[in-house]
């Protein structure tokens, strides 16, 4: 199965689908909260920025039932004539577009659960369900593992690590477009109740702040967390900083974390460059300047907490979570480690190995960070069809 923002009222009925398909459920990056990731066979992100269990459920699949979703990365999803297809969803214009589906119910998702579910048959055998819940319970070893690698200084991953047993409940989490989604798509465990969002319709950097500023006008009695890099931040978060400044002691709840990985690089980019185009780090477009946003949130009145140790994470996400007033969380991060797909393509690799052979200028340390990550990488499993 794959839900998206459109199934996002249908929490309840894709949980007794799942149970009587004996399915597991992925879930494209806008419907992250549709299902709270303490589920054992759900399989998290879909997509580059999506997780190994993911890909193999589709890859392995023989059945597909997408819910609320038009995830336009069809090479995420199962190859052409290898499983039958079922869409629900609202929208007539959206069906069958990224994959040919036999059956298109055009409806309400919730609603059209509810009429489905009387004709489906509680399937008896589990073995596809367990090797899916094995798969995703390995996966969060890995996750552990890959964000505890040593970094310089701090390992991303880690601060998203660190956050996720602390979320508070009902708290709205917002991402913004750049390295920072990658962790969020993964590492973020989001319990039920929970809301989150991201720009997945345009994947446009700057939308973090402003979204979380947005939810706390909307709900002022949650807390709000925006996980953003250096590149937006400078674009336009800061600039958001004052309007946080302006209107926070009128919210119900004053919390709203604005977390900065600062490592000083249009990361994202930089990754893709290396690995799409096998060109080396551009420094004259990639190379940001170092801002004091910790500082600069004192300055006007909010609270700033910096860290470039990554002992340090838990206690500055504590810290924050009980503070009085909005808090920016500057953590001092590590450009190298490499945001790994799901599945890598040998054009890929060679792409990669280019940018090194080039004179990219983080060759070395790359390739460190690369290797500690890869020591912590599961392969895939693939059927045969």
């Amino acid at each position: 199965m794959l839900v998206g923002a459109g199934a996002l009222n249908a929490t309840d009925e894709i949980i007794q689908v799942a149970d009587r398909l004996g399915a597991g459920v992925a879930k494209a990056l806008l419907g992250r909260a549709v299902l709270p990731d303490d589920l054992p066979f759900v399989t998290g992100s879909i997509g580059l920025l999506g997780t190994n269990p993911s890909w193999e459920l589709m890859a392995n699949c023989d059945t597909l039932l997408m819910i609320g979703s038009s995830f336009p990365y069809s090479e995420f999803l199962p190859e052409e004539g290898q499983a039958r297809g079922v869409q629900i969803d609202i929208d007539g214009r959206q069906v069958s577009m990224r994959y040919p589906m036999e059956v298109n119910l055009v409806g309400d998702s919730a609603t059209t659960l509810q009429a489905l579910l009387p004709y489906l048959e509680q399937k008896t055998d589990r073995g596809w369900r367990q090797d899916i819940e094995k798969s995703v319970a390995q996966w969060w070893e890995v996750l552990e593992e890959r964000a505890m690698a040593e970094a310089d200084p701090v390992n991303p991953q880690r601060v998203f690590w660190e956050l996720s047993p602390r979320l508070p409940d009902n708290c709205i989490l917002t991402s913004d477009s750049g390295s920072a989604a990658n962790w969020y798509a993964r590492d973020l465990k989001l319990r039920r109740g929970m809301m989150a969002s991201v720009s997945g319709g345009l994947a446009t950097m700057g939308n973090g702040v402003p979204y979380a500023i947005a939810a706390k006008f909307a709900y002022p009695e949650r807390v709000a967390i925006a996980l953003v890099g250096d590149g937006a931040m400078q674009m336009n978060g800061n600039s958001e900083l004052i309007t946080i400044a302006k209107y926070w002691q009128q919210w119900a709840d004053p919390r709203l974390i604005v977390m900065v990985l600062n490592n000083q690089d249009l990361n994202q980019v930089t990754w893709e460059m290396r690995v799409i185009e096998g060109d080396p780090k551009y420094e004259a477009s990639q190379d940001l300047p170092d801002f004091p946003y910790a500082e600069y949130a004192e300055l006007i009145g909010l609270k700033g907490i910096k860290v470039s140790d990554p002992e340090m994470l838990a206690t500055a996400w504590e810290q924050a979570l009980s503070a009085d007033r909005p808090v920016v969380l500057e953590v001092i991060t590590d450009p190298d480690v490499p945001p790994i797909p799901p599945h890598i393509k040998p054009e890929q690799a060679k792409a990669y190995m280019s940018a090194l052979l080039h004179g990219d200028p983080d060759a070395l340390g790359t390739v460190k960070a690369s290797f500690r990550q890869f020591a912590r990488q599961i392969t895939p499993k693939l059927r045969k069809h």
